[in-house]
């Protein structure tokens, strides 16, 4: 495993060399396409000066925002529709209508109610962030093993209880690879709502950059943003495994019969 990452890595910096030896060669000459070397340099030079913490600590705010807004009612409402097929085909087609729906188009729209503060991003965020937590709950809840909701059937065990003993549990791997994936796109969707629609964060930073003709530093904000969300993901990768320890352990008696 940790050979294969090792591999990957190299992959990535074999390609950064490509990009150097590119412009140093002079086999590309731009003044939008920087070495390597320059990107770093300006990396370093926004460490120094605690320029990144500004721009990446606003937009990782919003974002934590829109994403913890997305779970709570991504994860609520799964559970209600995944329990109650009845009322599940009722929003059907409203949810289908508005799954679709890009988040940046939303941004325009949104402008008209929210003016173009805070709550105009966190709002975007939110919504792109909602559907893919909301159809895994509901997927998963679905999935419950059928005995055992008979049985407590048989027994006549509130339906609260079955929802939140029996349901919920067998639906969490399902949660959490809807939030992992949620996580994804809410980072995406803060950048883009910031270059629409911002006046700071990465995404301002960003469009600011190449309107300046500061090609190192536009790139080194990208590079920065590509590793906190390999960052993001790793981490929610350390915490998925250990609240569902469990599962893993079930999956591990099943293969072996």
């Amino acid at each position: 495993m940790i050979a294969m990452q090792l591999r990957g890595f190299g992959v990535v910096v074999g390609l950064l060399l490509l990009w150097e030896l590119s412009v140093r060669s002079g086999a590309v000459r731009s003044e939008s396409w920087p070495a390597v070397s320059t990107i770093l340099q300006a990396l370093g030079t926004g460490f120094q000066a605690e320029g990144w913490g500004q721009v990446f600590g606003s937009s990782l705010r919003r974002m934590a925002m829109g994403f913890l807004l997305a779970a709570f009612a991504g994860i609520t409402l799964g559970l209600l529709l995944g329990a109650s097929p009845r009322l599940h085909r009722i929003v059907m087609p409203t949810q289908e209508i508005f799954r679709v729906l890009p988040g940046p188009a939303l941004v325009p729209p949104l402008i008209f109610l929210l003016g173009v503060d805070d709550a105009l991003k966190v709002s975007v965020i939110a919504i792109a962030a909602f559907f893919p937590i909301l159809l895994n709950t509901i997927a998963g809840v679905k999935a419950a093993d059928p005995v055992h909701l008979l049985v407590a059937r048989t027994f006549r065990i509130p339906r609260r209880r079955v929802l939140l003993g029996i349901q919920l549990p067998s639906a969490l791997p399902y949660v959490f690879a809807g939030c992992r994936i949620s996580l994804g796109i809410a980072l995406i969707v803060t950048v883009v709502a910031e270059m629409l629609a911002g006046s700071e964060g990465v995404g301002y930073f960003i469009v600011s950059m190449q309107y300046a003709m500061r090609a190192g530093d536009m790139y080194a904000a990208i590079v920065l943003l590509s590793a906190i969300g390999y960052l993001l993901n790793r981490l929610f990768l350390a915490l998925e495994r250990r609240a569902l320890w469990w599962a893993r352990g079930l999956e591990r008696q099943a293969a072996h019969g």
